[in-house]
């Protein structure tokens, strides 16, 4: 899943970063209210942990304006101001859970699994396709109950496909949301990440879970549909 931390102490948005890679989420930061609220406009996030002391635009003015233009991204606000009058403020502006400073990681991920749990269709923390199973806790994949190993990018592309299963994802989709930037149609390394992919989850007796869609990109199910590329084929 993709973060944005708007946060302007290097040191606590170095923590809150190195702590949510090591969850294996892909993470961006911004290090001023500005700079975070046009990344968090113009890009798609899977939540937002919003400071609300920040400089050139502080954390309820980019939380205003975010809500304001119909983003329901979750955000999850921190300040070194605990108070009740503080706290109010940022739900009511649209915040979605609120940790004072100074904090534990472990009680961040936590407030953070639980905002993405609420806005997510199904509640539970487990991903399933036929018999595949990504649990988002402990970050460990199952087929048939047999442990898969997965890196850190295994992991976030396995996990964006198994979020939006049935649909279509465009390749360029993928790429911002996996790799953080820009699609670049001559680079193979999706198609090189989904090889890898098949030959860790696939298995031969079983149902083909990704599939391709001839030049658009890629779709996770359970049963191929006629208009999709064979199961074990990549294409460029």
């Amino acid at each position: 899943m993709r973060i944005l931390v708007i946060e302007d102490e290097r040191k606590v948005a170095s923590f809150i970063q190195r702590g949510l890679e090591e969850e294996r989420y892909i993470v961006e930061t911004a290090p001023d209210g500005e700079a975070g609220l046009e990344l968090a406009l113009n890009n798609h996030f899977d939540a937002i942990v919003l400071d609300v002391m920040l400089p050139k635009l502080d954390g309820y003015s980019v939380l205003s304006t975010i809500r304001d233009s119909g983003n329901t991204t979750p955000v999850l606000m921190l300040t070194a101001r605990g108070t009740t009058e503080d706290r109010v403020q940022g739900l009511d502006l649209g915040a979605d859970d609120y940790l004072p400073k100074p904090f534990h990681f472990e009680e961040l991920a936590a407030r953070l699994r639980s905002i993405l749990r609420r806005s997510a269709p199904e509640k539970s923390t487990k991903l399933h396709c036929g018999d595949l199973v990504l649990d988002m806790v402990t970050h460990f994949a199952f087929r048939n109950d047999k442990e898969i190993e997965l890196t850190t990018k295994e992991y976030a592309l396995l996990e964006y496909l198994m979020r939006n299963k049935d649909r279509i994802l465009s390749r360029s989709m993928i790429m911002q949301h996996v790799w953080k930037h820009n699609f670049d149609p001559e680079s193979n390394i999706i198609d090189v990440y989904i090889k890898r992919l098949r030959s860790k989850v696939e298995r031969p007796d079983g149902p083909t879970l990704i599939h391709s869609v001839r030049g658009v990109g890629y779709r996770m199910r359970d049963t191929p549909m006629p208009e999709d590329g064979d199961g074990d084929t990549d294409e460029s």
